[in-house]
């Protein structure tokens, strides 16, 4: 596995879009949901399954750092006009290098593309860090949203975006 000693180096990071279906991407959602179960009880993960992540309307991504897989995320178009954020993973050997900011900014820009409007996005209040990523790249708290059932677990947010807010993530 990659080790990069020292994190005020920045490697070059490679986001490309792939299918979900595809074994890195699943490999990497496998990951997220070992962790996830360790964090919450099974009627608080929420998670959506990888067929899911490989209909159209879902820009999947993959993150790769000197050749080997780093991280990933999903937009999800919703019928509602607006894009959900989902299975943003980062490996924890490649967290702290800017993988989970450029994710973002990737997915932030694949939902541009769509013309959606904002992003929304539920995460969980054990991952601290991903909250924190979040509200670096400009998210903010919202109101439960979709179909998401009333958890004290959950922790909403959205952003909107513009052409020029999606750069500010990286």
């Amino acid at each position: 596995m990659f080790a990069y000693g020292d994190h005020r180096l920045r490697p070059h990071i490679a986001i490309t879009r792939v299918l979900a279906s595809d074994d890195g991407p699943r490999q990497l959602v496998a990951e997220l949901d070992t962790h996830l179960a360790t964090l919450y009880p099974p009627e608080q993960n929420f998670l959506t399954p990888i067929a899911a992540l490989a209909q159209p309307g879902v820009a999947f991504l993959v993150a790769h750092i000197e050749g080997e897989l780093a991280g990933c995320g999903a937009v999800v178009e919703q019928d509602a006009g607006y894009g959900e954020l989902k299975r943003i993973y980062v490996r924890p050997a490649f967290r702290g290098l800017g993988v989970g900011r450029r994710l973002v900014a990737a997915l932030e820009q694949a939902a541009l593309e769509r013309g959606l409007p904002h992003l929304k996005l539920e995460t969980g209040i054990y991952q601290p860090e991903a909250i924190a990523l979040y509200q670096r790249c400009g998210y903010t708290h919202c109101s439960r949203f979709g179909d998401y059932p009333d958890s004290a677990s959950s922790v909403f947010m959205h952003k909107p975006l513009t052409a020029d807010l999606a750069s500010t993530a990286r």
